[in-house]
């Protein structure tokens, strides 16, 4: 009998001896059950495409092939035999994948999962509620079918069909598993796909649900490890699983953690905090709601409210535009005052909009500290009809931003993002607290950072006038440019001559106003633990970083803050940003401030000797000229 030939799916990789049989190989698990694969036989058909073979001994062929009940009596040669039950009941499966390791795999490996089926259901419903206005206007109003009626109406069908089939997809080929040292998830039909994350590199186990999902007891987890993968996807998310199957996962991955640290692991970081878990920081207060609602995103807001709302009357056969219409005919409004009242109504319905958004989104919010995987962490729960728990390891806190824009200036609002490893301050998950009074968002600022002397509180150095005026000088270029853009406009279009002095005369005052507030808002201080700086016009950032957070400091000048005395000096960090600037500072204290962070290298790079002019390089250099490279003229000095 002649050797079968395994496919080109089955992976032949020798993974070692089998116990009690020293020196004798076995084949590790494949896609399918797999075995040792005999030479062929003379004249035989198995040539042992697609795959590599195992060489075993007559009698261990002879052997395998007799439990199987498969051995040709007077052939040599033996046909393979199937591959024992793996003891640990895993699939036999193996995903070949590009970042995929080795063929085989380890049979101890926990099985492959599958999401929740429930996910479906959920998904088909929320279609079915959309489609539930129309249903109503059609079969019980008895609302004429008429084509402004029917197709919203299938494009919601469609739209819901195709995602429908998209999570049937999604359901059928996505599997993820936790080992012991990695979390796992393969998904895709044509384009496989496979992702993994250390177990010890995860930074945060955050759990959420709609309210559809939530009813059917379904969770999104998003396991971060501040990784992104090609598809540029931050996090691993497993959506959806089951309730009960997220508060385990999120407990195995946190208690492995646990246990790493206290077998001798610090974690990240320079040093441990001393903080106490279970404080409360801040909960939900109602008039909060009034520095929330009233932003430019309300015009946005009333728009999508509009919509609906016309979409929704048009179904029953109503026409709401011809109602609004024939109203500004009977008040006899001008356009000025139809203008000026439309603009008003609609950013009063975006404003009440955002506040039934705010309570939605916010209601029932917490911030606290909890005990967590690497210590305690930082955990922020809330949400009504979509509830959202994010938790930030302590351990990988290095420092917190407060951002005040210039509109909410004027009512002392602020918005607290922490400055951490693995969470970049554009994400929603960086942000602690929404925007709140400036009182509250101090109060809690100093008690995340857990410093006793409070760097945010400290008094700030102020930055010289030529700040001023090149912040003057760039004012002024702006105005010109759009001047002169207004100039060149009436040539071309025949528009009045007044509208060139116009645009200069509205534009120079704002460009003023920002150049002087954004003057105002520089500022630096050091402190024994941290480096806080402060800068912006538009939106007013005051940052304190540990010191100890530092990896690298970047001196620049531009050819305007040579001739006026300036330089920038940024400090780059592997959270948040990357880099967080102190702006237009005096030169002479630039190689100062840079040697409070980074003491040795700076005292090294001020002993070297290169070329290059500038108030930063004479300052640096102690009289002699560094540059950028040994560049003559370089405009910057980088510390590493």
């Amino acid at each position: 009998m002649a050797p079968t030939a395994p496919t080109g799916d089955e992976p032949g990789t020798v993974g070692g001896s089998t116990p009690g049989e020293e020196g004798v190989p076995a084949a590790r698990r494949g896609d399918a059950p797999g075995a040792d694969t005999a030479p062929a036989a003379p004249g035989g058909s198995g040539n042992g495409t697609g795959a590599s073979t195992t060489r075993s001994t007559p009698v261990e062929e002879i052997e395998k092939a007799e439990k199987a009940g498969r051995v040709d009596e007077g052939a040599p040669d033996v046909a393979r035999a199937p591959m024992e039950e793996d003891p640990a009941g895993s699939e036999p499966e193996v995903v070949h994948e590009g970042a995929e390791p080795a063929a085989g795999e380890d049979p101890d490996l926990p099985p492959w999962q599958r999401l929740n089926p429930r996910m479906i259901l959920a998904d088909a419903l929320r279609v079915l509620f959309s489609l539930a206005p129309g249903i109503v206007a059609l079969l019980i109003v008895r609302v004429e079918p008429t084509p402004g009626v029917l197709w919203p109406l299938g494009f919601i069908a469609v739209w819901g069909a195709i995602g429908a089939a998209a999570d049937v997809l999604r359901w059928i080929t996505t599997r993820y598993r936790v080992t012991d040292t990695y979390v796992e998830r393969r998904t895709g039909l044509f384009v496989r796909t496979y992702r993994s994350i250390r177990r010890d590199r995860i930074r945060s186990v955050d759990a959420d649900a709609r309210l559809l999902r939530r009813l059917a007891g379904l969770r999104r987890v998003r396991i971060g490890a501040g990784q992104s993968s090609m598809a540029m996807e931050s996090a691993l998310v497993l959506d959806a699983v089951s309730r009960e199957d997220a508060l385990r996962l999120r407990g195995r991955l946190l208690e492995h953690r646990s246990v790493d640290l206290a077998a001798g692991g610090t974690g990240e970081g320079d040093g441990t905090r001393d903080t106490a878990a279970g404080e409360v920081y801040a909960e939900l207060r109602p008039w909060w709601v009034l520095y929330n609602m009233a932003n430019v995103w309300a015009f946005f807001m009333a728009a999508g409210l509009l919509w609906g709302t016309y979409w929704m009357l048009t179904i029953f056969g109503l026409d709401p535009a011809g109602w609004i219409a024939s109203w500004i005919e009977r008040a006899g409004f001008g356009t000025a005052a139809t203008v000026v009242l439309a603009l008003v109504a609609v950013w009063l319905l975006g404003v009440a909009g955002l506040a039934v958004n705010f309570f939605n989104e916010y209601a029932g919010f917490r911030l606290e500290r909890v005990p967590g995987e690497n210590g305690t962490v930082l955990r922020t729960t809330h949400g009504l009809l979509r509830t959202r728990e994010v938790n930030r390891d302590d351990h990988r806190l290095r420092g917190i931003t407060l951002s005040e824009p210039l509109p909410w200036r004027w009512m002392h609002s602020t918005e607290v993002h922490v400055i951490t490893t693995g969470l970049s301050m554009w994400s929603a998950a960086a942000t602690i607290l929404p925007r709140v009074p400036k009182p509250t968002a101090s109060r809690v600022a100093d008690a995340v950072l857990a410093t006793p002397e409070d760097p945010l509180r400290a008094p700030l150095t102020r930055h010289p006038r030529a700040a001023l005026r090149r912040r003057l000088g760039w004012a002024l270029g702006i105005t010109a440019i759009l001047t002169g853009a207004a100039a060149w406009l009436i040539v071309g279009t025949g528009w009045s001559a007044a509208v060139w002095w116009v645009t200069g005369a509205v534009v120079l005052p704002i460009a003023t106003g920002l150049a002087v507030a954004g003057h105002l808002a520089l500022g630096h201080a050091v402190t024994s633990s941290h480096l806080v700086s402060r800068y912006g016009a538009t939106n007013r950032h005051t940052s304190a970083l540990r010191i100890g957070a530092v990896s690298g400091v970047r001196i620049r000048q531009s050819l305007l803050q040579r001739r006026l005395g300036l330089a920038t000096v940024e400090f780059t960090t592997a959270a948040g940003w990357g880099r967080y600037p102190v702006v237009d500072m005096a030169a002479e204290r630039a190689a100062d401030l840079a040697a409070l962070a980074l003491p040795e290298q700076v005292e090294r790079f001020r002993a070297e000797r290169a070329t290059g002019p500038g108030p930063v390089a004479r300052r640096v250099g102690a009289g002699k000229e560094v540059g950028d490279g040994g560049a003559p003229g370089a405009g910057t000095s980088n510390v590493r």
